[in-house]
């Protein structure tokens, strides 16, 4: 046990002299966490609170025109401005630029006439189908010119599509507005009942968001919840740094011909460097999740709600950690110089948190990359986190996880076993 306690001791001073080991494995991920939780939270308010700059530009300024632009304001996700220059693209452009605007719109001419005539149309086929009047339209409705819509380059696909679905929704309440109007106008009503027309336009079903979590929790998670885990994962797996060129240096500097001739071996160095490595990244968990708990709601962020099994959250990071320290160790053994260690095991790290779902969603992979997914330790450390932490999960429910990381850990530790004896250091 004294053998131990001082490696344990002397890992512990080769720790605190790795300055750049300690900034990557502390300060980096803790910026990472920030920014991309402030970022994607923010993408979240533009979505939901704040409202999008449109332009618009009637170049048909009539009465049915004017109400659409009403139920684009109403839709309350637009900051509606009215352009009054030229139509031609590249001074929309511009226009957007000056503006800061993310969306323009153009009404084109006739707009409201064909609209209203497409309504007569559609109201009298109605009444005719319905054997209460005759179609007295026998030409058919126009075409509606299309309605032009400029988009900045920075708006992604999900993004454009939600705008797209708002402006629907605009153009079909007017379109129904004026069918209702045409309906009563063809059975000789001089006016449309107010209360009904709000009744039929307004009574929408109202769509309430429920978590499909475990345990009947209803909340919506946040950014922070997804954020926080994920780059905690990160943090601990890039140890590799500081672990892999330990063994890298102890290798090349004779401790293992040294520890031959004492009466002790390199199995019990290699002990003391995992036991002193997982510490580090069980504080590097507790680090983060503390910044998620107490910083975040400080910088106006979402504050890191912790899962109700806090035994079951301390057995998924011991095991990520576990996992993290045996695929430093790997890559140490099998490393012959300090820079392969460090260029390798950081490329290596990005590589899996990328094919494991870290920077680009599981969901979002293409199906050739499910098999990779499943290789990389980081899909199962974040698959496990996020058992608890978005579904709400206990123990029991995220063993499918835990049991194929703890496949992959015991994989690599006996890998790193095979590569000592491999080269006779053990």
């Amino acid at each position: 046990m004294f053998k131990l306690w001082a490696s344990i001791k002397k890992d512990l001073r080769l720790l605190t002299r790795d300055k750049v080991g300690l900034v990557l494995m502390f300060a980096m991920p803790i910026i990472l966490a920030i920014l991309i939780a402030a970022i994607q939270n923010n993408t979240f308010k533009l979505v939901n609170d704040n409202k999008v700059s449109l332009l618009i530009y009637n170049a048909d300024n009539a009465e049915i025109s004017k109400h659409f632009s009403q139920a684009m304001k109403e839709a309350g996700m637009f900051e509606i401005k009215e352009y009054t220059g030229s139509a031609t693209p590249s001074e929309i452009v511009k226009s957007m630029d000056n503006d800061d605007a993310l969306v323009a719109i153009i009404i084109p001419k006739d707009f409201s006439e064909k609209l209203e005539n497409k309504a007569k149309g559609l109201s009298s086929r109605v009444l005719t189908d319905l054997g209460l009047g005759t179609d007295t339209l026998k030409e058919t409705a126009p075409n509606l010119d299309a309605m032009e819509v400029y988009y900045s380059p920075v708006l992604q696909t999900s993004f454009r599509q939600s705008i797209n679905g708002a402006i629907h929704a605009s153009l079909q309440l007017i379109e129904n507005k004026l069918l209702i109007k045409n309906i009563y106008a063809l059975v000789d009503e001089k006016k449309s009942p107010g209360k009904l027309e709000d009744d039929i336009l307004k009574g929408q079903i109202e769509i309430r968001e429920v978590a499909a979590a475990r345990n009947g929790s209803r909340t919506i998670p946040n950014a922070t919840q997804h954020n926080i885990p994920a780059w905690t994962i990160f943090a601990m797996f890039f140890i590799v740094i500081s672990l892999g060129s330990s063994v890298v240096k102890e290798k090349l500097n004779g401790s293992f011909v040294r520890l031959k001739t004492l009466p002790s071996s390199y199995l019990l160095s290699l002990l003391s460097k995992q036991i002193t490595y997982l510490s580090v990244t069980l504080l590097q968990v507790a680090v983060i999740f503390a910044l998620g708990i107490y910083l975040f709601p400080l910088m106006g962020l979402p504050k890191l709600n912790l899962p109700d099994d806090i035994f079951a959250l301390f057995l998924v990071s011991f095991v990520c950690g576990w996992c993290a320290v045996s695929y430093a160790i790997t890559i140490g053994v099998f490393s012959n110089t300090q820079e392969q260690a460090n260029g390798f095991g950081a490329v290596t790290i990005v590589i899996l948190a990328a094919i494991g779902g870290l920077l680009v969603p599981s969901f979002a992979m293409p199906d050739s990359f499910s098999v990779a997914m499943k290789i990389s330790p980081l899909h199962w450390c974040l698959e496990s986190y996020y058992g608890l932490f978005l579904e709400n999960g206990t123990l029991k429910d995220i063993m499918v996880n835990i049991l194929p990381l703890l496949g992959i850990t015991i994989l690599l530790q006996l890998i790193a076993f095979w590569g000592l004896k491999r080269k006779n250091l053990i």
